[in-house]
């Protein structure tokens, strides 16, 4: 139980990431705040669902594009966030290009170095917590 909720603060601190990269680089990408922990809430989810759906169904129908899932799911992630919140506004094809690869690039990067983050703070609050026990 405890991975598992491991695992969704990783990918829901990756996904917020993410984003806020594309909205720093991104002139067309911009964040609302009101809905910005919707947007992320709805995007993860959307990435974990699809995820695995999309790769099933072009691995079934089309392998060659097996590279170009996490792209894919990636940006139908980022339209059904900014369809159901009011935390993400995204406009011209450009911007949703590159806002794709922009979030796809840094979530996949941060869900490997978060946990390394989270062990790490983790442990040193164990420290600390040790060192005032004594």
């Amino acid at each position: 139980m405890i991975r598992i909720l491991i695992r969704t603060l990783v990918y829901l601190i990756s996904a917020a990431i993410g984003l806020l990269v594309a909205d720093l680089i991104l002139d067309d990408l911009a964040i609302h705040w009101g809905g910005f922990i919707v947007a992320v809430v709805v995007f993860s989810a959307a990435q974990l669902i699809l995820g695995p759906f999309i790769l099933k169904v072009v691995k079934n129908n089309a392998e060659a594009f097996l590279g170009g899932v996490g792209l894919v799911s990636t940006f139908v992630a980022l339209l059904l966030a900014t369809l159901v919140s009011n935390g993400i506004d995204i406009t011209g094809a450009a911007t949703w290009i590159a806002a794709t690869v922009i979030v796809w690039l840094v979530t996949a990067l941060a869900t490997m170095f978060v946990p390394f983050l989270l062990v790490k703070a983790g442990i040193s609050r164990a420290r600390e917590d040790n060192e005032t026990a004594k």
